[in-house]
């Protein structure tokens, strides 16, 4: 069945039947009444030339039915009538079929039968096609009235229940005909419409993936290059102060902005790796854990301030993404007081597991002046409060009473459903 229905849907003639009408719909939305006069001039040469030409067929004897014959003039008048009304079929359904109805009405009160009649049908079609529902139950009850007489006219052919009924049965054909062309494109539409906001929607995931993506990257940079950076300041600066006074402490210096460049280099070859498309598979290394916020309290010391770390509870255990937003936010607080505080201050560092959740507290003490700079709330910040969220904790940052400021962020041990484990 699948072969015959793929053999069908690539036959020639097929393929030349859509093509043809996706012409005609182009066509149609260029030149609108193009369409609407075909129509009228189909009806005016299957209906309304055959009423001037007389066949003779012989002498059968006299119809049971007798209708007037009507002047020229005015069975022209009367065809215009009926006809020219379905030019506006699509733009004004309802108006049209109200004269069509009108003329329909007259022709009848004059004992005169056309074949243009089929226009009265051809309107109730365009109602139920393209005018407004409400209006259609009224047009069918104006057709239904119009029929009766039309039944009795013709009841010395045929009874008067047989012509209602074939009447009746042809006038619901066209209402319904033009209710499943319209329901049948209100759903191509529908479907339309919904492919298209898929789109719009795929287009939106895609944007807000990027973004994010793109958020996590400028966080990580933020904390690897602002960490790192403000240690080999620190250390020049020192480096310098210490040039003539001691020159080992000098060299010294030098020695740890070397390896702190170094490692933030290597950091940042792995990143832009992995963001490279084309390029070779990066050099892989493990991410940082709590374990190594020794080694990063080590390389702070060496910058000037005083770090004492303090830990307690399980924290091997705890998942490895906890524990990196763990290195990060203490990372980004160290290198907050470094920056804020001066090489003078003490920090101390805290990280306690109690239950389902990992406490983190980074104090210092102020620089040795007690004047703290405020440059506000920066992206530091921003990304350490949202890099606890990512595990459905919080974080609180400000001046502690005697000097000082202190950061404490709570994060849960189990990470949330689609957090970067």
């Amino acid at each position: 069945m699948t072969e015959v229905n793929g053999d069908a849907l690539g036959h020639p003639l097929l393929t030349q039947a859509i093509r043809i009408r996706q012409r005609l719909r182009r066509t149609d939305r260029a030149h609108p009444w193009l369409l609407d006069a075909a129509v009228v001039a189909g009806v005016v040469l299957l209906f309304c030339v055959p009423e001037f030409v007389r066949f003779d067929d012989g002498d059968d004897g006299p119809l049971p039915i007798t209708f007037t014959q009507l002047p020229v003039p005015a069975t022209l008048a009367l065809q215009a009538g009926l006809v020219l009304p379905l030019l506006a079929r699509r733009r004004a359904p309802t108006a049209a079929f109200a004269v069509i109805a009108a003329v329909f009405v007259l022709q009848w009160s004059l004992g005169s039968f056309l074949r243009a009649d089929v226009a009265l049908l051809v309107a109730l079609y365009s109602v139920a096609l393209h005018g407004r529902v409400r209006h259609l139950a009224w047009v069918g009850a104006a057709v239904a009235g119009l029929i009766v007489p039309v039944a009795v006219r013709v009841s010395a052919v045929v009874s008067v229940w047989g012509a209602l009924f074939f009447l009746i049965s042809t006038a619901v054909a066209a209402a319904a005909l033009g209710l499943a062309v319209r329901i049948r494109r209100a759903q191509l539409a529908a479907l339309r419409e919904r492919a298209a906001r898929l789109e719009v929607e795929r287009d939106q995931r895609s944007r807000l993936a990027t973004a994010t993506e793109r958020t996590r990257v400028a966080r990580e940079m933020h904390d690897i290059i602002g960490h790192n950076l403000s240690v080999i300041i620190s250390l020049a600066d020192g480096g310098a102060y210490a040039a003539e006074a001691a020159p080992e402490r000098s060299r010294e210096a030098l020695r740890l902005v070397g390896e702190s460049g170094r490692q933030a280099l290597g950091e940042l070859r792995r990143m832009l790796g992995v963001l490279r498309e084309q390029a070779a598979a990066p050099e892989l290394h493990p991410q940082p854990r709590i374990a190594d916020i020794d080694a990063l309290c080590g390389r702070l010391r060496a910058a000037g301030p005083e770090v004492v770390l303090r830990s307690g509870g399980e924290l091997e255990a705890l998942d490895r993404g906890v524990q990196l937003m763990a290195y990060r936010i203490v990372q980004e607080a160290l290198t907050n007081t470094l920056k804020h505080a001066g090489p003078g201050t003490r920090v101390d560092v805290t990280l306690s597991a109690d239950g389902a959740r990992l406490r983190i507290r980074v104090q210092d003490t102020g620089p040795p002046d007690g004047r703290r700079p405020s440059h506000g709330e920066g992206h530091g910040l921003t990304g350490m409060r949202e890099r606890a969220a990512l595990y459905g904790g919080t974080l609180v940052a400000g001046p502690v009473p005697g000097g000082g400021w202190a950061v404490q962020a709570v994060l849960d041990v189990t990470p949330l459903p689609g957090s970067p484990a």
